[in-house]
């Protein structure tokens, strides 16, 4: 019997072991790959290059190092840009009749909880970055199968079983991480939405609604990631532009305030004050007289 997909139930009730269907190593340049599916699980690696695998949802970039679990019957496509060649290791592989007395698919799940674990996470792909160790095991299981005999065969089986539970380590690490990835991302959003609007004004209700999320909870994950509250990122923000309009450019003092999204201009000074311990006026001063010193000294002092 011919499992493959994966997650089928029957690899954790029955007997059954991994076997490799199709390899090869190919380097590929300008090349756009139609939608196709696989009746087996391929693993898709990058060892030197660029290259985009598409799903019919998603279009997942990877590079040197990464690699792609899709699961059987999934739709994909593989496209790499022209001049930017990618070389890649895939092997395609299933599920089929355990014979002898090889542990089976059920054993690992059995004795290694992150394999288990694996079996379970039903996702149509997993994409993957490698800590140097997949690569090597998919390059010796490649190597083994070019040759032939008792051994050698013995050898594929031991390396196939070492990769799945290596990428079932991999898999559970990247889903335990994954809360904190999306927080990092998050707050990524939200500092570039603030760069970018900071002459605007802006309420936290807007900050939120940008990345979809609640201003209590994102007030929460932004505070314990950057040791500010947005709020205060933002004035920071303000401010540090506030201080390159004043040194920088003839604007008006009066008008600063207006070029930074804060409409008082009372508030403006209060804020710059406390954050620089100067005000608007002494910075400029400041600011000139520094000029004028670098200008004096490049013109040796004369």
């Amino acid at each position: 019997m011919i499992k493959s997909s994966l997650y089928d139930l029957a690899l954790t009730t029955g007997e059954f072991l991994p076997e490799v269907v199709a390899y090869y190593y190919k380097q590929w340049d300008h090349y756009f790959m139609p939608f196709h599916a696989h009746n087996q699980v391929e693993i898709m690696y990058v060892i030197e290059g660029r290259c985009c695998v598409a799903t019919e949802g998603e279009s997942l970039f990877m590079k040197k190092g990464d690699f792609i679990v899709i699961d059987a019957e999934v739709p994909h496509r593989l496209s790499v840009d022209k001049g930017s060649p990618c070389r890649m290791l895939n092997i395609e592989f299933r599920f089929r009749d355990q014979k002898g007395i090889f542990p089976s698919i059920k054993n690992f799940a059995e004795e290694d909880q992150a394999f288990s674990r694996l079996l379970k996470l039903n996702a149509p792909y997993l994409l993957l970055k490698d800590p140097n160790e997949v690569y090597f095991v998919l390059k010796n299981l490649v190597l083994e199968m070019d040759e032939s005999g008792k051994e050698s065969r013995l050898m594929v089986q031991l390396l196939l079983s070492e990769l799945l539970i290596r990428i079932g380590r991999l898999a559970v690490e990247a889903k335990v991480n994954e809360p904190q990835q999306q927080t990092n991302l998050y707050v990524k959003k939200v500092m570039a939405f603030l760069h970018e609007k900071y002459d605007c004004e802006i309420q936290m209700k807007d900050i939120a609604a940008d990345v979809n999320l609640h201003p209590g909870y994102l007030h929460r994950i932004f505070k314990n990631q950057t040791g500010l509250t947005v709020m205060e990122y933002l004035t920071s923000v303000r401010m540090e532009k506030a201080k390159m309009l004043l040194a920088e450019t003839e604007i008006p003092l009066i008008e600063i305030s207006d070029y930074i999204g804060i409409n008082s201009r009372q508030y403006f000074s209060s804020l710059f004050k406390k954050y620089t311990q100067q005000t608007p006026v002494e910075y400029r001063k400041a600011a000139i007289l520094q000029k004028e010193f670098v200008s004096w000294g490049k013109a040796g002092g004369k």
